[in-house]
């Protein structure tokens, strides 16, 4: 009789247990939230997707794509940037002197390319000059940007 008495009792505990343990565990969802509600979660929303979609940092529950994905909004060309994975063309850039970076076009072949000094301005390495081609004028003077040279457009002091 007290092996019945045990086995009941052990019982009770884990069934008293077994849903404490499991409410701390689990986030609480109010329910299925439609197309465009505000949301913190995927599984709170029908399309099991909540993102942000625009520069608002609130989430709302949007569709998944075709391929069944979830994807965030992105900033267009012309936006402040710091990485290329904010941009929806994937390109971060320097588009002037300043150093500050922005959404780009890509090339026709698909390149992210960063503004470049035109010729003329002072430079420490070619890949800063839109030639390509950094050069010192003198032998006492600084390098500067300067057109490539000869047939085959090489960057060669004159």
């Amino acid at each position: 009789m007290s092996v019945t008495v045990w086995t009941l009792l052990l019982l009770l505990l884990l069934l008293w247990a077994v849903p404490t343990f499991q409410a701390k565990n689990m986030k609480v969802v109010s329910g299925y939230k439609g197309i465009g509600e505000m949301c913190r979660y995927n599984s709170e929303c029908q399309s099991d997707c909540c993102v942000t979609n625009s520069l608002n940092p609130q989430k709302f529950c949007t569709p998944q794509t075709v391929f069944l994905q979830c994807v965030s909004w992105k900033k267009p060309n012309g936006y402040p940037c710091d990485v290329s994975t904010e941009c929806q063309s994937r390109c971060c850039v320097r588009t002037s002197s300043s150093l500050d970076k922005f959404c780009s076009a890509k090339t026709i072949f698909l390149q992210c390319v960063t503004w470049r000094k035109p010729e003329g301005d002072k430079c420490q390495n070619h890949l800063e000059c839109w030639t390509l081609c950094c050069l010192p004028l003198s032998e006492n003077s600084p390098p500067h940007c300067t057109k490539r040279t000869g047939l085959l457009a090489l960057c060669l002091p004159k």
